[in-house]
């Protein structure tokens, strides 16, 4: 371990080898950090959180403080993060609201300077939070999914995998998989080609999820005539089904 001598870190925090401490970060006593993760100046991690492995947190970072959360009362609640993620200044997590309940984020995502995970949030992994984007409580972010420059995501919301938010979103209902989407308030814009073909999806595929969008978006039909159509002309491949279920499974109801 590496641990400048102005650091505060409580006898009873767990640090595995390998981890660096920079000047006056402070560290709680119900924090467990991984090997190699890198903890830089001015950092407070504090409440029942857990890090995992070769994580960078940059300077003024603050995780697992109490939730922005006017139910909150003093509960033990959690935030656990995964392993290689970039977690840059000022970035705010907070943990959860109800007893035993957790904030998690997931492996591999890099979250901007002062973007913010509110309480409860689930966020996957490969996920990218641009400067100043903030998620309210209980959103959930898939897999892959990018959310631009001072996008905002309304309580409970979800953004599908490989979605694509455009800067200064406004985000009120669900956005599904694989979509390009942006507004205030937010549409969809159609699919999100480019990030898919980024991440090597093959393209036969892409071409039956440009159709289903099309009958989903384009075809004037409402949602549900929609999924039947889909489910009647497209072959129900991995991807066109798991784009099913999330709009099934939506509890706000998609952007449209």
């Amino acid at each position: 371990m590496t641990i400048h001598n102005t650091a505060v870190i409580s006898p009873s925090a767990k640090i595995s080898k390998g981890v660096k401490i920079g000047p006056w970060s402070v560290i709680g006593e119900n924090v467990e950090i991984g090997e190699g993760t890198e903890i830089g100046s001015n950092v407070v991690i504090d409440g029942w959180t857990t890090i995992g492995k070769n994580n960078k947190i940059s300077p003024g970072a603050v995780i697992g403080t109490a939730p922005q959360d006017v139910k909150y009362t003093d509960a033990r609640t959690y935030v656990k993060i995964g392993n290689g993620n970039i977690i840059r200044e000022y970035v705010t997590i907070n943990r959860a609201t109800e007893p035993d309940t957790e904030t998690v984020v997931g492996n591999n995502n890099f979250f901007m300077a002062y973007t913010h995970i509110a309480h409860n949030c689930k966020v996957g992994n490969n996920v990218i939070m641009v400067n100043y984007t903030a998620l309210s409580g209980h959103t959930v972010l898939e897999n892959g999914c990018v959310l631009s420059g001072l996008v905002g995501i309304h309580q409970g919301a979800r953004v599908g995998k490989f979605a694509i938010v455009g800067g200064l979103s406004k985000v009120v209902k669900d956005i599904p998989p694989f979509a390009r989407a942006d507004g205030h308030p937010t549409r969809i814009y159609g699919l999100n080609t480019i990030g898919l073909t980024r991440k090597n999806i093959p393209a036969p595929v892409i071409e039956k999820l440009k159709k289903a969008y099309k009958i989903l978006f384009r075809s004037g039909m409402n949602t549900s005539q929609a999924l039947a159509k889909i489910e009647e002309d497209i072959p129900l491949i991995d991807e066109i089904q798991y784009l099913i279920n999330f709009i099934k499974t939506s509890d706000r109801g998609i952007c449209k």
